[in-house]
Formats: C-alpha cells, sequence, structure tokens
C-alpha cells in the first residue's frame, strides 16, 4: 500500500542533516524526494563510515530518495531544475539567506513556476540580524540556544555540549510536521506558502517547557539553573549503571521500598514533589549510595517490582540487541545489491492504512539523472548531450 504522503513530489536541495532528515522522513512516509546535488556531491557523502564508496552517515539521512546531479551554475542545469520545479508540490532549501535567489531559484522564480508550491527555507537564525550572514552548524545552536548551559557540569560549572546533533535533528522533525501542515493548508485553500524555520527559533521554543519555564512569568522569574543543581539521573551500580526517575509520591514509596529504605517514605524532607525538588541534590545523593550496592540486575528488578520507572543504560551496540527494541522491529535489515545487508532504523510512525517504510538506501550520485530528464521530456540524445557537457553528472561507486 502507498505511504500516506504518496503522490507528493518534494524537490530537495538540502545538505548536511537538518534539511535531508526532514525530507527523508517525507519519502520514508510516501513523498517522491528528488535530491539535487551539485557536481561536488552533499558534503555528507564524504562523512562517517564509507563502505563501497557509499558513507553511513549520508545514507541515514537520505535513504529513500532519488538523486539528479546539476551543475545549476549552467544555463541549461538551471533550466533543468525550473523545469522540475513546476511539477513539485515542495521545495526544500537550506542554504545561507540570500544565497538561493542569487541561484535563480527565489520564491518568486518557483512560484512563478507553479503557483501552489510550498517553498521551505531553513536557516540556522533566520533571515534577518546580526548572525544571519553567519555559518552555523548544530554546536552553534547548542551554545546560543541554551543548552550547553542546561549541560553545565555541577563541579566544574564549565557548559557542556550534548553529543549528538540535537539542534540538527530536531529542526529536522519541526521541518516535516511543517510541510505538512502546509500540505493540509493547501489542500483546504488551494494556495502554497513560504515555511521559514531556523534552527534557533526551533531549539529555544523546544527547550522552553522544562528547561526555561521558569522565566515564564515576568514577575516571578527564577533562575533555570536550579533544575539542573543536583546530580544527574544516572546511577552507577555493582557493575554498571543504571537511571532511575521519581516523581510521584507513589514512586517515592516504592524506590525507598526496593533499597530497604522504608524509613525515608516519611522523612520530612522527602515527603512531598515540593520537598523533594526543594532537597533534590540530598535525595539523589542517597539513591547514588543505594544503587551501588545492587547488582544491575537485581536492583532493575526490585525497582520494577515497585513500579519505578527505571532502566539500564546501554552502550549503542547494546541497543539492538534490547529485548524491546527487538520486539518493537525498530531496526531493521535489508540486502542491498551493492551495499550488502545494511541496517536502519524503520520510520518510527506506524499508519495502519497507509504505511511508511523504507523504500531505497540513499542513492548514488547522479543515479537517477537519465530517468528524471526522460520523465521532464529531455530524448536519449540530449540527455547524452548534457551529460558529456558535465551539466548533469552521475559518480561512480568507489571501493571502501
Amino acid at each position: 500500500m502507498p505511504g500516506p504522503l504518496d503522490g507528493i513530489r518534494v524537490l530537495d536541495l538540502t545538505t548536511m542533516v537538518s534539511g535531508p532528515v526532514a525530507t527523508m522522513m517525507l519519502a520514508d512516509q510516501g513523498a517522491e524526494v528528488i535530491k539535487i546535488e551539485s557536481p561536488a556531491g552533499d558534503i555528507m557523502r564524504q562523512y562517517g563510515v564509507i563502505h563501497r564508496g557509499m558513507s553511513a552517515s549520508f545514507l541515514s539521512c537520505n535513504r529513500s530518495k532519488r538523486s539528479l546531479c546539476v551543475d545549476l551554475k549552467t544555463d541549461e542545469g538551471l533550466a533543468i531544475v525550473r523545469k522540475l520545479a513546476a511539477t513539485a508540490d515542495v521545495l526544500v532549501q537550506n542554504f545561507r539567506p540570500g544565497a538561493i535567489e542569487r541561484m535563480g531559484l527565489g520564491e518568486d522564480v518557483v512560484r512563478a513556476l507553479r503557483p501552489d508550491i510550498i517553498f521551505v527555507s531553513i536557516s540556522g537564525f533566520g533571515e534577518t540580524g546580526p548572525y544571519a550572514h553567519q555559518r552555523v552548524y548544530d554546536g552553534v545552536i547548542q551554545a546560543l540556544s541554551g543548552l550547553c548551559d542546561i549541560q553545565t557540569d555541577n563541579e566544574t560549572g564549565r557548559p557542556r555540549m550534548v553529543r549528538t546533533i540535537v539542534p540538527d535533528k530536531t529542526t529536522s522533525v519541526t521541518a516535516a510536521q511543517a510541510i505538512t501542515a502546509a500540505l493540509f493548508a493547501r489542500e483546504r485553500t488551494g494556495k502554497g506558502q513560504h515555511v521559514r524555520l531556523a534552527m534557533l527559533d526551533t531549539m529555544v521554543a523546544y527547550l522552553w517547557p522544562e528547561a526555561s519555564s521558569p522565566l515564564t512569568f515576568l514577575d516571578n522569574e527564577q533562575d533555570p539553573a536550579r533544575q539542573q543543581a543536583g546530580p544527574d539521573l544516572i546511577f552507577r551500580t555493582k557493575d554498571g549503571y543504571i537511571t532511575a526517575a521519581v516523581i510521584s509520591n507513589a514512586e517515592w514509596a516504592g524506590v525507598c521500598r526496593a533499597f530497604g529504605r522504608e524509613e525515608l517514605i516519611e522523612d520530612p524532607r522527602f515527603k512531598t514533589a515540593a520537598a523533594r525538588g526543594q532537597n533534590r541534590t540530598e535525595r539523589r545523593t542517597i539513591m547514588n549510595e543505594e544503587i551501588a550496592k545492587w547488582p544491575t540486575a537485581e536492583i532493575l528488578e526490585r525497582l520494577d517490582r515497585e513500579t519505578v520507572p527505571a532502566a539500564p543504560v546501554l552502550k549503542r551496540g547494546e541497543v539492538i540487541e534490547d529485548a524491546q527494541v527487538i520486539e518493537n522491529g525498530i531496526v531493521e535489515v535489508r540486502d542491498d545489491p551493492e551495499l550488502g545487508p545494511v541496517r536502519q532504523p524503520r520510520p518510527a510512525a506506524r499508519f495502519t492504512e497507509t504505511p511508511a517504510g523504507i523504500r531505497s538506501v540513499a542513492p548514488r550520485l547522479g543515479a537517477d539523472n537519465t530517468t528524471i530528464l526522460e520523465e521532464l521530456g529531455y530524448d536519449e540524445a540530449e540527455v547524452s548531450r548534457l551529460a558529456e557537457a558535465r551539466v548533469v553528472y552521475r559518480r561512480k561507486p568507489e571501493a571502501s
């Protein structure tokens, strides 16, 4: 059965992660996504583990897509993409502000070709302001959004970055949702629109509910850092690490029974949620000391028996072997004729009537040049001439 976005064509002019992951989500949900790259290719093709000429990082951001490699600096190359834009429902780009206009593919040009297109611009900081001209990577947004402040080391006071690109991927999810919302609005009104999305905007909003909410009331502002003042929720056991969360009174009582420390249940420092919040450092210190007395499996069993949320801290290689991950079928393995067996997580959302799914691994650079050009009406001779003139280009697979 086709996916929920079957029949939607997306032109993907994005690179790196924030844009490509957003369009990959749309592709997994059935949209036809055509990734348009320069002869140099998306820089992500060069990063991560390279296997038989394919980057694992690029594959994991660009599966289920087709690839058109075209030189947009040539008149004929630009004409190809403009012709393709006239057939598209969505165009997504994440160049720095002003670049897409200089390329000759600004919104006014594209909308003249397809009046109801959804034109999407993803940027680091927005289109105006003191930072708008700057290049941006994930770490810059972590620093500016307050995420590094949240990760501040309690002992040294040094801010720290999260060791995964949270702003990039959060922007991806936000962009994918915004695109589907714009498509839904077009179904109702018949009108396309320009969707603008900045990574900085995304992360400030994303972090607000629990990390910055003490700033909500202007007449009663509090320091957000107080919420992160105590030890974190990773606890060392005799043979590993676990996490355990305690919010309700019942969960606190369950923790105390699991430790054999029932006297703490009525301790005034911890008896209510408010008291536990005020004394979080002392509470977590006690939890650290008590959990350290137990082997991982035994303390997890005791916590589970008391219905306390808890889990082992898994290494990434252990995640794919976890019983719940296997039960959910989160990670799939498919055989590719060129790459061999390839492991990828399936699309998270499950649809009963229009299932999403991984349709193919990421394409080689320019792998679909011929078929896309033929669909646009170019004959075999024209395709050959464009290839010889390097207007379109296809890179052959390289050995790993």
